[in-house]
């Protein structure tokens, strides 16, 4: 009961609650036990086959063309968070409403590939996630993860 309450509290708009802590605290357990999930699926898959959306493809593609020199191995937080990456982003991200199903959904992104989720590795993204996390899958910037957990 007290999960179906939470889910249909996230399901919510925003202006719904202002800045109601007890949303804000579901919204991180939420987002970290998305993490966890991510972190044991690439630690036990190998990454290059994972599909995270309907339009993985699309998502690389738009990605590699707006952020063709971003370091997506050791990112930074200015790289998502600055006045001027916000302004990159936004119009990136908002292409995908409607169509990325969590496209709003807060999610935690490690910040170095070469190294888990901990509270300085880790920053609070939306779809970004979804294009950060495709485009390290295929470039191989997972693969160390899979191999160090799976022996490989």
């Amino acid at each position: 009961e007290g999960a179906s309450a939470a889910a249909h509290a996230l399901s919510l708009p925003a202006e719904a609650y202002g800045n109601d802590p007890r949303l804000e605290a579901m919204w991180a357990i939420k987002a970290s036990d998305h993490a966890e999930v991510y972190f044991n699926l690439i630690s036990s898959v190998d990454p290059k086959f994972l599909k995270l959306t309907k339009v993985d493809d699309k998502l690389y593609t738009l990605f590699r063309e707006s952020f063709k020199d971003l370091d997506i191995k050791l990112l930074k937080t200015e790289d998502l968070k600055s006045d001027e990456a916000k302004g990159r982003w936004r119009p990136f991200c908002n292409q995908f409403e409607g169509i990325v199903e969590d496209f709003n959904y807060g999610t935690l992104l490690r910040l170095d590939t070469e190294k888990e989720y901990t509270e300085e590795n880790t920053i609070f993204t939306r779809v970004q996630f979804y294009a950060i996390e495709i485009a390290r899958n295929r470039e191989g910037l997972n693969d160390k993860v899979f191999k160090s957990k799976s022996n490989r």
